[in-house]
């Protein structure tokens, strides 16, 4: 079987290596000839762990190729993955789809004998039926079908989601739809992984839900945190407390500054504006976003307070600035927020990220970069904890006292535990847990 795939963003180049991997013959296509160019030489435009070698690999053995040219790659392939960019639009919050039906429009000018074409961007529901009807309208010949696939890949974690996800959703209506997407999955059928098949709308549907009640879950346990700080109890052991009910689950109990990232920021956005538009409006999401873009400066506001209520004067070492670890994405980072606000009210910020610095600087001017967290921290007033990177966790606290000029620090992840820092002097503040004073 032949693949094409259209867009070599995350999900595009993530799900091409991906497939390649399962043995099928795989072409990458985008209009950015630089960033092809730096496919071909084996340069990865995102990080993401092992992805480097997992195409190296396949590019080795033949499967999977890249380039700029889409005619021939659609001509030739038995599956069409569309997975261009979807960002929100400006002014309404909608996803703005218009690389979706650009891509949709030179596809169907490209196929020849049947083909699956698969929308595997995140998309409002109708997407696919809009999809369909381009393609119809520009080629009444072609012969096709329009099937629904959405990815849920963590960023950092992407290529294990991809090789053993908990399920796979395909929205695909005709009976040789079906049958070509489960011969694309069958290699997962050895580990049984579920495959969930449904309409095109139920499988868009499927994916925004999943989003937002992620968000919604991270939400919760944000305002229970601040709720714990209030009332003094330990919203770790509430996490765990609740987690353990198997209705609820553990996953995503761990509170911080506000989530971010290139899904939940615009996948709640859209579904709020989607459900307006429908008549039925999602008053729970609609809170969700409200609460979570309020949340980075209520972060900045919270330092500054520990601080004594003025940073002016001050410096701050700052301790990861990508939006979550193992990934060098800055899209709807809490730093995009967290960190202009203390330059803006005074401070000095010294950053270090283990991947995220080069990236950080297009989007946020007067950071001094460093080199490494003790760097960052040498001589400065605080530390904040911003993402928790592994190499923060290992740390020595020790060290950490003597770089800073003032034991203090700002955990905004709870990487640390209260009782060990205030043990070795240090003055400081997390999300929703009791931090006792620290030891003379």
């Amino acid at each position: 079987m032949r693949v094409a795939v259209i867009g070599t963003g995350y999900v595009g180049l993530v799900s091409g290596a991906c497939f390649a991997e399962f043995g099928f013959d795989v072409t990458c296509i985008d209009k950015d000839k630089g960033k092809v160019d730096r496919l071909l030489r084996g340069e990865m435009p995102i990080y993401e762990p092992g992805l480097d070698a997992l195409v190296a690999g396949n590019v080795k053995a033949g499967r999977l190729s890249f380039g700029t040219e889409l005619k021939p790659a659609v001509a030739a392939a038995d599956a069409v993955f569309i997975a261009v960019g979807t960002p929100s639009r400006r002014g309404d919050g909608h996803a703005d789809l218009s690389f979706v039906y650009a891509a949709a429009k030179e596809i169907a000018e490209a196929l020849d004998g049947y083909t699956v074409v698969v929308t595997k961007s995140t998309v409002p529901v109708g997407t696919g039926r809009e999809v369909e009807r381009i393609i119809r309208e520009t080629r009444p010949d072609a012969d096709f079908d329009v099937a629904s696939n959405p990815e849920f890949l963590r960023e950092g974690a992407a290529i294990g989601d991809f090789m053993r996800p908990d399920r796979v959703i395909i929205g695909a209506e005709s009976p040789r739809a079906q049958e070509l997407m489960r011969d694309l999955y069958r290699p997962l059928f050895l580990i049984e992984t579920p495959i969930v098949m449904t309409s095109l709308e139920t499988s868009e549907m499927i994916k925004y839900a999943a989003n937002t009640f992620l968000a919604t879950k991270i939400t919760f346990i944000n305002e229970i945190a601040d709720l714990c700080e209030k009332l003094g109890a330990d919203v770790h052991d509430v996490a765990k407390g609740i987690g353990l009910d198997g209705r609820i689950g553990r996953k995503f109990l761990h509170p911080g500054p506000g989530y971010g990232g290139s899904c939940f920021p615009k996948d709640t956005l859209a579904l709020v504006r989607t459900a307006q538009e429908a008549g039925s409006p999602l008053r729970i999401v609609e809170t969700v976003v409200d609460i979570n873009d309020r949340r980075k400066r209520q972060m900045a506001d919270k330092i500054v307070a520990f601080m004594g209520g003025s940073v002016a004067g001050k410096t701050i070492a700052v301790l990861g600035v990508t939006f979550k670890p193992n990934t060098d994405d800055m899209r709807d980072a809490p730093s995009l927020v967290i960190l202009p606000a203390l330059m803006e009210a005074g401070a000095t910020v010294r950053a270090y990220d283990p991947v995220g610095m080069e990236e950080a600087a297009r989007h946020i001017d007067g950071v001094t970069w460093c080199d490494g967290a003790y760097e960052a921290m040498d001589g400065a007033d605080a530390a904040v904890v911003l993402t928790e990177w592994n190499e923060f966790r290992g740390l020595s606290v020790e060290r950490m006292k003597q770089s800073l000029a003032r034991p203090v620090m700002i955990d905004l992840r709870n990487v640390y535990e209260p009782k060990d820092m205030a043990e070795a002097g240090f003055r400081y503040t997390c999300v929703g847990r009791p931090a006792p004073a620290p030891e003379k």
